[in-house]
């Protein structure tokens, strides 16, 4: 053998194509991928059985195959399983760019604005609706009235309900637990996540 080291790593890489292919060439459909993975995995296996029978020993050739064909082909379905990776964020060049420069991209998408997108949607679904207001934002306030107990003062509603009502005063208390008759008004709210926000 050759001095050169190889991993298998090394073997079953994947560059990717770039996206914007020759328009002329067509991409192999799924009997081209098989038949692409099951040479592949042919030459795999002849060169780990030549290698190994130099050695001394000795393994079934259809045994090598099928464990390169079952890896190439796992590998084929979890590299389409990936998720898509987030785009960057761009930086313009004007001075109005990101957070580098002290200021913030209001166009990026974070985690904290896609909750505060999520919690608008919710509540200007249920807007004069209080039967929704009562089965979509209620309970979440619950979680997360609970969450605050549990992570600031070690109860929950459930655990310690006397406590539990002291801290979140008697308006948030009667929310949570009695359904309410209509939507709270934005001024109910307000005070609500007032109260939220004490705990």
């Amino acid at each position: 053998m050759t001095g050169s080291s190889t991993s298998i790593d090394d073997l079953l890489r994947h560059e990717e194509e770039p996206a914007a292919a020759d328009p002329g060439r067509r991409r192999p459909g799924m009997v081209g991928r098989w038949l692409r993975s099951a040479l592949v995995a042919a030459a795999l296996a002849i060169a780990v059985l030549a290698a190994l029978r130099m050695v001394g020993v000795a393994l079934s050739p259809a045994a090598v195959f099928a464990g390169f064909l079952a890896l190439l082909l796992l590998r084929q379905v979890t590299t389409g399983l990936a998720p898509v990776p987030p785009s960057p964020v761009r930086i313009s060049r004007s001075g109005t760019g990101g957070e580098e420069d002290g200021s913030y991209n209001w166009s990026a998408r974070d985690a904290l604005s896609a909750s505060m997108s999520r919690w608008e949607n919710k509540l200007a679904w249920s807007q004069g609706e209080s039967e929704r207001f009562a089965r979509s934002v209620v309970p979440q306030l619950g979680d997360l009235a609970d969450e605050l107990l549990r992570r600031r003062h070690g109860l929950t509603r459930a655990t310690d309900p006397d406590r539990a009502r002291a801290l979140l005063g008697e308006k948030l208390w009667d929310l949570l637990e009695t359904p309410p008759r209509r939507t709270p008004s934005p001024r109910d709210l307000a005070a609500i996540v007032a109260q939220l926000e004490k705990l």
